[in-house]
């Protein structure tokens, strides 16, 4: 039997709308940058996370402390600026704190969206994570956030970017089961799709 790998327009993502966006008032704007290109949005809630579901969520990678501690230096290290502390583990629990803080101040929107490539294509509509120094005019962070890390730690809270998406496709599907059950994950068919993925455009005429 001829094996058939799963087609790209299958691949999954989550999208986290954060309580800034929806202060904002930028729902819409930002549901509407990620459908407007082709993705297709197949589970959505709102909620307000636990302080335990946000911690949660940042370390169903089990190395995600030390590795986002020594990005974190290196970071400092890159712009010649001194770190608060020079402990990667030390420096990461803060940025826990500030990240639990800041997500469960109020309702964030949680989302599951579909397509080719989605999680890439996810990544580069929503920009850089800092908005002030990665985030490219065009991108959800560079046109409506002008935060910055400089910024946020002065105030000594997080950064303030409106969305979190997945980072990798290992990354969202476990991100996915965490925020979503099956039985909230909906499979559908839009007409579009056969424009987007048909193998051919016969039948237009």
């Amino acid at each position: 039997m001829t094996h058939r790998t799963k087609h790209p327009k299958h691949e999954r993502t989550l999208v986290v709308i954060k309580p800034d966006g929806i202060q904002r008032s930028l729902i819409g704007e930002i549901i509407k940058r990620y459908e407007r290109i082709g993705l297709k949005l197949v589970g959505v809630k709102m909620l307000v996370p636990s302080a335990e579901f946000v911690e949660k969520h940042y370390t169903l990678d089990p190395e995600w402390r030390m590795k986002t501690g020594l990005k974190t230096l290196k970071g400092y290290a890159d712009k010649g600026l001194k770190p608060p502390i020079d402990d990667p583990l030390e420096i990461t629990r803060i940025l826990l704190k500030r990240l639990s803080d800041y997500l469960t101040k109020g309702p964030v929107i949680a989302m599951v969206w579909q397509g080719a490539h989605a999680v890439e294509i996810v990544r580069k509509v929503t920009g850089g994570t800092e908005p002030l120094a990665s985030a490219d005019i065009g991108t959800i962070r560079g046109d409506f956030a002008l935060d910055s890390y400089q910024m946020s730690d002065g105030d000594s809270r997080s950064v303030r970017n409106l969305v979190h998406a997945s980072g990798s496709a290992k990354e969202a599907e476990d991100e996915i089961a965490h925020w979503f059950s099956e039985a909230e994950l909906f499979d559908y068919h839009l007409l579009v799709e056969q424009m987007i993925y048909g193998p051919s455009l016969d039948g237009i005429l």
